[in-house]
C-alpha cells in the first residue's frame, strides 16, 4: 500500500493534520502570496502554492541581505553618533 494511500486512511490523532486542514492552510498561503494572489484564476493546484511560496520566501531573503549590504555601506560613510543611533533605533 502507498504511503499516500495509508496516510489518507488513517484516522486523524491528536498529531495528524486533515486533508481539510491541509486544504484550508494551503488557501490561506495562496491569499498571502501576490503572485497568485491577484490572478483571476482561484483554481490553483497546492503544488504550484508551495512552489511560489518558497519562491517568495526566497526572494524575500535576497531582498533582506541587499537591505542588510547597503545599510552596512551607509552606516560605514556616517559619522560614529549618527551610526550609534541608527543601530539604537534597529535595535527597538
Amino acid at each position: 500500500m502507498s504511503s499516500r494511500r495509508s496516510r489518507s486512511s488513517r484516522q486523524p490523532g491528536p498529531s495528524s493534520i486533515t486533508d481539510d486542514q491541509i486544504n484550508d492552510l494551503v488557501s490561506k498561503l495562496q491569499q498571502l502570496l501576490p503572485e497568485i494572489h491577484d490572478r483571476r484564476s482561484k483554481k490553483v493546484s497546492s503544488a504550484r502554492v508551495l512552489q511560489e511560496t518558497c519562491n517568495y520566501i526566497r526572494n524575500l531573503h535576497k531582498e533582506v541581505d541587499d537591505l542588510s549590504e547597503r545599510l552596512s555601506g551607509l552606516l560605514e560613510t556616517t559619522d560614529a553618533s549618527q551610526a550609534a543611533i541608527i543601530r539604537n533605533l534597529l535595535m527597538q
